[in-house]
């Protein structure tokens, strides 16, 4: 599909998806225990990756009422999978249900689409070697398909911070139903550390302990994954508020109102710092969970991605329409993500007309440099360069034609309805051609 954007002017309230990180957690953690409910669960096309795989490990879960989800787990004990489990386009489900199936007493299989299996799973699969299971990637290049045998019986392990946090949150969900437990080490400095203050915020809301060490992190042995009350509920996705705050701080009539936006551990609640440092007028109720941005005039800044990678090409977009120079640093493990998003970000951007300057740790963007312009630019396969291409979009002269458009569902389904709503002129067409 690809959707073709007018500029526009927009105001009025919104409600913001609930977070994929934390539906992600919750599926998998649910899975792990006996039961659960989770309430407000974002069902898109990464989060149904993670519940097809909890179900090949001997749990079901099924939607009920809307975002509700009934979860019938494998209470700590993962069967051998009957198939391949694909996880689709999922980088956070291949990650997580990697170290699943090293609980398994047997032989698992993990694929997915061509750009997941072009990301690296090595220090992951190293990980489980190191702990006694068995892991390979069957190209021999840490990238999937991956083969991974179990169970693991290691208690400790050494793995490097600075690639994905993921592998981290993986060893930790999984290392709670071990006999011993499991202490980890890191041998770089972490990234995107927030991520794994989610997964141990979850981890607490299912019972179980994980806390950070001085050397890593550990999580105790012989726990089990009980919510309280049986359920959980998922609070709304901060990296998805990013692009509705930044409708509003760009293109504001007079404000927008975004719903959802309670606090939580989720590192990209920074995006509200970085707009009001850049000149846009936030207000964040927290007891409300909302968030009201309104248009200004915005200035470039330097603004550090090590741990809010998803927030780049929202920071990029900000960028293009700000005076002076935004520098956005610490990003070359963005580069790891569906697409390389610090070079997706500067080629699009530069077919409407936006310079930067693309190093491999950075991607400084010349807003006054800058003119944007309507033009024909491509989703790469990839959420969140559609979307923000499409807020982008608001404010060129002329229009936008956005190819790809239909990823928007991996972790914002309804996204252009949500545009529209706001006042946003765009019209879709369900032809690439």
């Amino acid at each position: 599909m690809h959707v073709t954007i007018s500029p526009s002017r927009v105001s009025g309230t919104a409600r913001a998806p609930p977070s994929k990180s934390y539906t992600h957690r919750a599926i998998l953690a649910s899975g792990y225990a006996e039961t659960a409910t989770v309430h407000d669960a974002l069902w898109s096309a990464d989060t149904r990756a993670t519940a097809r795989a909890v179900e090949l490990f001997g749990g079901d879960v099924e939607q009920t009422a809307g975002s509700t989800l009934e979860v019938t787990g494998f209470d700590g004990v993962p069967a051998v999978p009957a198939d391949v489990i694909d996880c689709d386009n999922s980088g956070t489900t291949m990650r997580l249900v990697t170290a699943t199936a090293a609980l398994a007493d047997r032989t698992s299989v993990l694929t997915g689409d061509s750009s997941l299996r072009s990301r690296p799973q090595g220090p992951l699969l190293e990980a489980i070697a190191e702990l006694g299971g068995e892991a390979f990637s069957t190209r021999g290049n840490g990238q999937a398909p991956l083969v991974v045998t179990g169970p693991i019986t290691g208690e400790r392990v050494s793995i490097p911070g600075d690639v994905s946090s993921q592998y981290i949150s993986a060893l930790l969900m999984a290392g709670a139903v071990t006999d011993d437990g499991l202490c980890i080490d890191l041998e770089a400095e972490l990234k995107s550390a927030p991520y794994v203050d989610v997964t141990i915020e979850v981890l607490a809301d299912f019972g179980v302990d994980a806390r950070a060490t001085d050397d890593g992190f550990v999580v105790d042995g012989g726990q089990s994954y009980a919510p309280e009350s049986g359920t959980y509920h998922v609070p709304g996705d901060f990296s998805s508020i990013s692009y509705l705050a930044s409708l509003g701080a760009l293109a504001g009539d007079e404000s927008v109102t975004v719903r959802g936006a309670q606090p939580s551990a989720q590192g990209d609640t920074a995006i509200l710092d970085i707009l009001e440092a850049m000149g846009a007028a936030v207000d964040w109720d927290r007891s409300a969970g909302t968030v009201t941005v309104a248009r200004g005039d915005l200035e470039g800044i330097e603004v550090s991605v090590e741990d809010t990678p998803d927030l780049l090409p929202t920071i990029a977009v900000l960028g293009a329409a700000a005076e002076g120079d935004t520098h956005i640093t610490n990003a070359e493990h963005v580069r790891f993500k569906e697409t390389d998003r610090v070079s997706a970000m500067a080629e699009e951007l530069g077919k409407m007309g936006v310079k930067t300057t693309e190093e491999r740790d950075s991607l400084t963007v010349h807003g006054s440099d800058s003119t944007l312009e309507g033009a024909t630019v491509e989703g790469r396969g990839d959420h969140r360069i559609v979307m923000s291409l499409a807020v982008a979009a608001l404010l060129a002269d002329g229009s936008t034609t956005i190819h790809g458009a239909e990823h928007v569902d991996v972790s914002f389904p309804g996204f252009f309805d949500v545009l529209e709503g706001l006042g946003v002129a765009l019209e879709r067409n369900e032809s690439e051609n």
